[in-house]
């Protein structure tokens, strides 16, 4: 069952029949062909991507459809043979990943004989054994592909030295190029011509398009307009990179620290109102707000071409930017320099915060539920835990290392009775190696409660007091009778926690 949340322009395209070219605060997004679907699992929206010119709605079954600034105001069906696991739209671009690790990518810079039709991009990459793609962002002009030997190729228009090379010798490339080797993640937006490659050792490297300061290299390099070759950032603020997004004058940063909270810095212009600030800056600095600095957590956040939208643990959506389209959703016509509080409908899955998602388009915006969907075991793991709803940690401590796998279960509530059973044969399953990776990667990467997270971290760092924190974890912070009484068993059952 789906919930989208619209506004913004619903001009280009055409979004929501019978209703005015600019939404002016946020409504309920229906599909006008809803009923063609009688699974209600095959309507459940996994993502949605959208740019300038269409916008696309990929759902949980593996299919998508396609709204196109046309005079045809229906969606259109992605006629993808394999099943789809992301899709991207950038300003003159789209590109489709699919399960199998193939990208099927359009537009005019991509295909310049048949634009409108999909190519299978991935099949072009010279060396057969770097095929396997793991993930796919679309700039502006320029797709870039992540494969699976975490080696980064980019395909497109290279006019802003976007692609890491010089454009006068390679003003495009038709086919996918290497660009660089050893790379973790790549960032770039639909109205960008810039990219960030991250490495596995969160070194940072950015080129293209300079004239704002979007590059976030420094007052040293303020004066070059276009960085032809991948430079390195040295002035990154400390802390792990999460994400990063970009439009075409700014780049916003989400980086988290060990508490783990999350703050969001900035570098460009401002005159744009895409910075979250006043001022000017060609690096990048924190973006302050009482608003999510506080009591919240930054839990998901998107970079339109010049608004940006930020979602909080608690419900709160925050905007700032240009609103000449109503992309805030406001009802104001000013824009907003400094983030500004968006008034939501009532929400139908408000206890499942962490599973809703926020996306900036080129003049709206989106805000829809997308719960997890057992693909990915480890990644959905990391969303089940985002919980905070433990039913089960068992710990056991010897000669100061754990000697048992993490058993993390999550009470979720999903039609399929037996997904905790499979979780949980899962986990076990694993090597005490492999479930520690796990384990980690899950509290050090994503938001949780940081209470919560201080007391795990004093299970897993120290030999003492085992017991009476977990006590303290469940007795003190958990309500849930189930969960005190699974306690008093252990107990009563005598079980030995080695100091």
């Amino acid at each position: 069952m789906n919930e989208i949340i619209f506004f913004g322009s619903n001009k280009y395209p055409k979004l929501i029949k019978n209703k005015p070219e600019e939404i002016t605060k946020p409504i309920q997004f229906k599909f006008e062909n809803e009923n063609e679907n009688e699974n209600e699992n095959e309507k459940q929206i996994k993502q949605i991507s959208t740019g300038d010119f269409s916008t696309i709605f990929l759902f949980k079954n593996g299919k998508a459809i396609e709204y196109q600034n046309n005079s045809n105001q229906n969606p259109s069906k992605i006629q993808i043979e394999e099943n789809i696991q992301k899709v991207t739209v950038g300003f003159q671009n789209e590109a489709i990943l699919t399960i199998e690790g193939n990208v099927f990518a359009k537009g005019k810079d991509i295909n310049r004989e048949n634009p409108k039709e999909f190519i299978n991009i991935s099949s072009l990459i010279e060396d057969i054994n770097d095929r396997i793609i793991q993930d796919t962002v679309s700039g502006a002009q320029s797709i870039y592909l992540l494969t699976s030997n975490q080696n980064v190729y980019e395909i497109g228009s290279n006019q802003f030295d976007q692609l890491g090379f010089d454009s006068e010798t390679l003003p495009k490339t038709e086919k996918p190029i290497l660009m660089m080797k050893n790379i973790s993640k790549i960032f770039s937006g639909n109205c960008s011509i810039h990219v960030f490659l991250l490495n596995s050792n969160q070194e940072l490297f950015v080129c293209g398009w300079n004239n704002y300061g979007q590059l976030g290299l420094g007052e040293s390099r303020k004066e070059e307009t276009k960085i032809q070759k991948l430079t390195k950032i040295q002035n990154i603020p400390k802390g792990k990179i999460i994400d990063i997004q970009t439009s075409y004058y700014h780049s916003i940063m989400l980086l988290e620290n060990q508490n783990p909270k999350r703050k969001l810095y900035s570098c460009g212009d401002y005159s744009c109102n895409g910075l979250g600030k006043n001022e000017n800056t060609n690096e990048f600095t924190e973006i302050k707000s009482s608003l999510f600095e506080n009591d919240d957590n930054i839990i998901d956040f998107s970079v339109g071409n010049e608004h940006t939208l930020i979602l909080t643990s608690n419900s709160k959506l925050i905007g700032f930017g240009n609103n000449y389209s109503d992309q805030l959703g406001t009802k104001y016509t000013k824009d907003q320099l400094i983030p500004i509080q968006i008034e939501l409908p009532k929400l139908r899955f408000n206890e499942d915060i962490f599973n809703y998602h926020v996306l900036c388009g080129y003049l709206n915006s989106f805000f829809y539920y997308s719960p997890p969907s057992f693909s990915n075991i480890e990644e959905d793991l990391i969303k089940l835990f985002e919980r905070k709803e433990f039913c089960d940690i068992s710990f056991k401590i010897k000669n100061g290392e754990i000697i048992e796998a993490h058993k993390l279960i999550l009470k979720y509530r999903l039609n399929q009775k037996n997904q905790n059973e499979k979780l949980q044969e899962i986990i076990s399953n694993k090597s005490i190696k492999e479930s520690n990776q796990i384990f980690e990667m899950i509290y050090s990467n994503r938001i949780i409660n940081p209470k919560l997270y201080s007391k795990i971290k004093e299970i897993i760092n120290s030999n003492e007091k085992i017991e009476e924190t977990i006590k303290r974890i469940y007795l003190n912070e958990n309500e849930n009778e189930n969960e005190k009484d699974f306690i008093i068993e252990r107990k009563e059952k005598n079980i030995n926690f080695l100091n």
